[in-house]
C-alpha cells in the first residue's frame, strides 16, 4: 500500500455539491482517493509521501473528449484551406503514409502536450493503428479511449484505406480483444465512425450494435460542416442528425463531435437520446461555424470540450480551449452572461467523465474515485492576482501553470518534469519522423522549416 497526501491546497473538488475547500487536503491510497477536505490523521500511514500545496490549486485531471493523436506529427499541414481540401489533399495523404511506429511516436508527442496541459484522460476518435496508440498510452501513463478511423465508402480514399464494411468491423473487434482494459484499465477501446461522407448505413448500424454488445462507446464526427448536412440530405434523404436518429443509433453511449450544423429540432433529438457532445471551439472557428452550445447546455445535454488534432487546431491545449469557449459564445450571441466559468470547468471534468462513460471513476475529487489529479501553481504574471479562483482557471490560466499531473495514483509529471518517458528523445524522433512522413505523402507547402 502506498499513500500520497496533498496538503494545504485550494481544492476544486467538482463533487456533486461542487464544493471548494480552502487549506484542504487530498489523501490518495494506491490508485484511489481515500479522503478529501479535512483528512483525519488516523487515515495516514507513517511512510506517506507529503506534498505541500499551500498557495496552489488542486483539481481533477482534465478530460479531452476529442483528440487525434495520430495527427500530432502533421501539425500545420491543414492551415488556411476548406475542410474537403484539408481532407483530400493534406490529411488523407499524411495519415495514409503513417506506419505503426509513426503512430506510436505521434501519440507519445501528443500525450506530452496533454499532460503538460493537465489532461489525464482523452478520447481518440480514430487513428490507423490502435496498437501504436495503445503502446504509447500504456508507456506514458495517461488514460484513453482509443478507436480506429473507420471508413467503408466515399470518393478519394487512399487505396490502403479501401476496406469493406465487414473488414472494418472485424478489425475493430480485433483491436478491442487485444487492447481493451489493458494498462491496468487505463487503455480502453471504443468504436469509431469517421463521418457520414465515408460511412455506409450498414457500417453505422452494425458499429452501434457492436458497441452495445461490448459495453463501450461510439465516437463520430457529426454535422461538422454545411457541406456534410447537404450531402446527407441529398444521399440519405435527411440531414446528418436526423438520419442518425432514423437509424436509431443515437444513444447515451454515442459521442458526437463538433455538432455545428444542428437545427433546434436536432438539438432536441440529442436531448431525447442522451447523446454526448464534444465541442472543439478552435477547430470550429477555423472553418466549421458556431455550434449551439449554450442552447445544448440549457437543454441539459452533456457537452464537453476537445482540442481536435494538431492538423486542425494546431494547439492541443485544453486550457486554451476553455478560454476560447468562454469568449466566442458571448461574442456571437452578444450576451456576456452565458458560458460561465463554473460551467466550463464542469465541461472538462464531470461532463467529460460522463461522455467517456467513466463518471463513477473520474471527473471529480471524491472518495473511492480514481486518483487523477492536477496541481496548479498560479504564481505567474499571467494568472495573478486571483480574486475569483474558478474564473481565473478559465480566463487566465495557462498550461505553464500546471505544475504536477497524476493519473491512476501515479505522478506522470511532477514540478514540470515528465517522469514516465524521455521527453527530449521523443521530440527528436518526432521531428525526424514528421519530415519522413511529409516526403512520403508528397505534400508540398511553402516555408518549410529546416529543423533536421
Amino acid at each position: 500500500m502506498s499513500q500520497i497526501l496533498l496538503k494545504n491546497g485550494f481544492i476544486v473538488s467538482m463533487n456533486k455539491e461542487e464544493q471548494v475547500f480552502t487549506q484542504g487536503d487530498v489523501l490518495i491510497e494506491n490508485d484511489r482517493i481515500k479522503a478529501v477536505g479535512h483528512v483525519e490523521q488516523s487515515l495516514v500511514t507513517p511512510d506517506v509521501e507529503i506534498v505541500d500545496a499551500k498557495g496552489k490549486i488542486i483539481m481533477p485531471g482534465l478530460i479531452n473528449t476529442h483528440v487525434h493523436t495520430s495527427q500530432q506529427l502533421g501539425r500545420g499541414l491543414g492551415d488556411d484551406v476548406n475542410l474537403l481540401t484539408w481532407l483530400h489533399e493534406r490529411i488523407w495523404p499524411y495519415e495514409s503514409s503513417l506506419t505503426e511506429e509513426d503512430s506510436y511516436i505521434s501519440t507519445l508527442l501528443c500525450c506530452l502536450e496533454q499532460i503538460r496541459a493537465g489532461v489525464t484522460s482523452f478520447a481518440e476518435p480514430g487513428g490507423q493503428f490502435v496498437s501504436g496508440m495503445a503502446k504509447a498510452v500504456n508507456q506514458i501513463g495517461i488514460r484513453a479511449k482509443l478507436a480506429k478511423s473507420v471508413m467503408d465508402c466515399g470518393e478519394g480514399l487512399p487505396k490502403v484505406w479501401q476496406k469493406t464494411t465487414q473488414e472494418e468491423l472485424d478489425k475493430q473487434e480485433e483491436d478491442l480483444r487485444k487492447f481493451h482494459n489493458t494498462a491496468d484499465g487505463r487503455v480502453q477501446v471504443w468504436f469509431g465512425l469517421r463521418t457520414i461522407f465515408n460511412n455506409s448505413d450498414d457500417l453505422i448500424i452494425k458499429t452501434k450494435e457492436l458497441a452495445d454488445k461490448y459495453g463501450v462507446g461510439v465516437h463520430m464526427h457529426v454535422a461538422e460542416v454545411k457541406e456534410e448536412v447537404e450531402y446527407a440530405l441529398e444521399t440519405r434523404g435527411a440531414t446528418t442528425v436526423k438520419h442518425l436518429y432514423n437509424l436509431d443509433v443515437l444513444d447515451k453511449n454515442f459521442l458526437a463531435v463538433h455538432t455545428v450544423w444542428l437545427t433546434n429540432e436536432e438539438v432536441n433529438m440529442f436531448k431525447e437520446k442522451r447523446v454526448k457532445v464534444s465541442h472543439n471551439p478552435a477547430a470550429a472557428m477555423r472553418v466549421l461555424g458556431f455550434a449551439k452550445i449554450p442552447r445544448m447546455l440549457k437543454e441539459g445535454i452533456c457537452v464537453t470540450l476537445g482540442t481536435d488534432g494538431a492538423a486542425a487546431s494546431n494547439r492541443m491545449d485544453l486550457i486554451d480551449e476553455m478560454w476560447l469557449t468562454s469568449l466566442i459564445h458571448k461574442g456571437w450571441r452578444l450576451d456576456p452572461t452565458i458560458m460561465k466559468a463554473q460551467e466550463i470547468i464542469r465541461m472538462v471534468t464531470v461532463n467529460g467523465a460522463k461522455a467517456l462513460l467513466e463518471e463513477d471513476n473520474i471527473g471529480s475529487l471524491e472518495v473511492g474515485k480514481k486518483a487523477d489529479v492536477i496541481i496548479i501553481n498560479p504564481n505567474s504574471a499571467g494568472m495573478l492576482p486571483i480574486h475569483d479562483a474558478i474564473a481565473n482557471l478559465v480566463t487566465s490560466m495557462h498550461s505553464s501553470n500546471v505544475e504536477s499531473t497524476m493519473c491512476d495514483g501515479k505522478w506522470i509529471m511532477k514540478d514540470r518534469e515528465i517522469l514516465t518517458v524521455d521527453e527530449d528523445s521523443i521530440i527528436n524522433e518526432a521531428k525526424e519522423r514528421a519530415e519522413s512522413i511529409y516526403k512520403r505523402a508528397g505534400i508540398v507547402l511553402p516555408h518549410r522549416f529546416p529543423y533536421i
